[in-house]
Parts: C-alpha cells; structure tokens; sequence
C-alpha cells in the first residue's frame, strides 16, 4: 500500500472532508511517537500496540568472506509490540 492509498483509506475511515485533512491527521500522529520516543515515552495505544524504545547494547561481528571485523556502537532504537485485538484481526484474516 502507497502512502497515498493510506491517505485515503484513512479519509474515508475517518470521514475527513479532503485528502489533506487525512494527511495532516497522520502527520500529526506520526510527529507525536516520533516526539515521545525521543524523550523515551512509551506510547500505548490499547487494543492497537504499544511504542516504545529500548536500548540496544555495542555489537560486535565479522564480516563474511572476509577477515574484517567492525563494532556496531550501542543506541536506543524503536520498538512496537502488537496488541492482542490487532493480533486476532490479522489472524482471522
């Protein structure tokens, strides 16, 4: 699905009168995990899932087929659980 097929659907799911209106309200969702995972805000969203962040510790590794090593620095990335409603509807389907 395209960016613009999402649009849409949530234009029509959430009766916004424009293509617009529907894609200011997802860019204004998106903004806001976006915001609260930066201040490592979990963002839980009953029924839907939950955002989160986690901290991901240095890894090391070698490079196949070489002998070239490299060190991956620790840093916090995102992390979405799926809620059970959200699990069960994509079960069913």
């Amino acid at each position: 699905m395209t960016k613009a097929d999402f649009v849409e659907m949530v234009k029509e799911k959430g009766g916004y009168e424009s293509k617009a209106a529907a894609e200011r309200a997802i860019k204004a969702f998106t903004d806001a995990v976006s915001e609260a995972l930066v201040q490592k805000k979990k963002v839980q969203l009953v029924g839907f899932g939950t955002f989160e962040t986690t901290e991901v510790a240095e890894k090391s590794g070698k490079i196949p087929g070489t002998d070239k090593t490299f060190t991956k620095p620790a840093h916090t990335a995102p992390k979405f659980k799926f809620g059970k409603t959200l699990k069960d509807e994509v079960a069913k389907a």
